[in-house]
């Protein structure tokens, strides 16, 4: 169950740091709203893409 705990928090804390940003269009907000809305701890490989290709947008990685 950690595991799991683990997973949402880092999805919660990957969409908190892109929503600070003051330039995202509304479209990643969408994204990012459509995705914060999900009830599993897990992304599919898509919805890992259009995450990962919002962050790399923004230059916000780890």
């Amino acid at each position: 169950m950690q595991q799991i705990s683990d997973a949402c928090g880092g999805l919660r804390l990957r969409i908190s740091r892109l929503r600070e940003n003051e330039n995202l269009e509304e479209a990643a907000r969408a994204v990012l709203k459509y995705l914060g809305k999900l009830k599993r701890p897990y992304l599919t490989a898509v919805k890992e893409k259009l995450l990962g290709l919002i962050e790399q947008e923004y230059d916000v990685t780890d």
